[in-house]
């Protein structure tokens, strides 16, 4: 499923001048673009303290990112912002509720996603509006199942485009792949 919708001038990472873009909704995002939207966290402090997209892709360019890494990233960010805008809660949260997956979003994230959901939002990290962001933009990845590794990052920029307070302990499960990272 390919959409189309307007994109207003903002502040914030890649935002770009009014106009249209297609959306990816089902037509999926690459695995190296994780590596772009790690490097925008690492090195800015909130989603809209990034710069405009000329900018943005000129200082990613500069970090040895390419044009197609860039590009695929800010229109995957372009369709969170709009994800997160659009999200609506249906109604009060209760500790009582759960969520059932549809057969096509267990299979798209996998046991091990889902698991990894439920713990997050049991333990208080991930409200019920932040975990369908987050599923949301899961399915717009071009891996099934999607990799531990890959969703890690999705919730880390869910957050951080959310401001969220991110707990410590979180914050270095989300960002460990074996190499040092900073803590904002």
């Amino acid at each position: 499923m390919l959409s189309v919708y307007r994109v207003t001038d903002t502040r914030g990472c890649g935002k770009r001048s009014t106009g249209l873009y297609t959306r990816v909704g089902v037509a999926y995002i690459p695995r190296n673009v994780f590596d772009v939207l790690v490097y925008l966290y690492e090195n800015y402090g909130a989603l809209h303290a990034c710069p405009d997209a000329d900018s943005l892709t000129k200082r990613l360019t500069a970090a040895g990112f390419d044009d197609e890494e860039i590009s695929e990233a800010l229109a995957w960010l372009s369709g969170l912002e709009q994800i997160t805008q659009e999200s609506v809660a249906v109604g009060p949260e209760s500790d009582d509720a759960f969520r059932v997956y549809a057969k096509v979003e267990v299979d798209r994230l996998g046991s091990a996603a889902i698991g990894f959901l439920s713990f997050l939002e049991h333990a208080g990290q991930l409200t019920p509006s932040q975990r369908e962001i987050v599923i949301e933009r899961a399915l717009a990845v071009d891996e099934s199942p999607i990799d531990l590794e890959m969703l890690k990052v999705i919730v880390l920029m869910v957050l951080w485009s959310q401001q969220a307070d991110i707990d410590v302990l979180l914050l270095e499960e989300l960002l460990d792949d074996g190499g040092e990272h900073s803590v904002h």
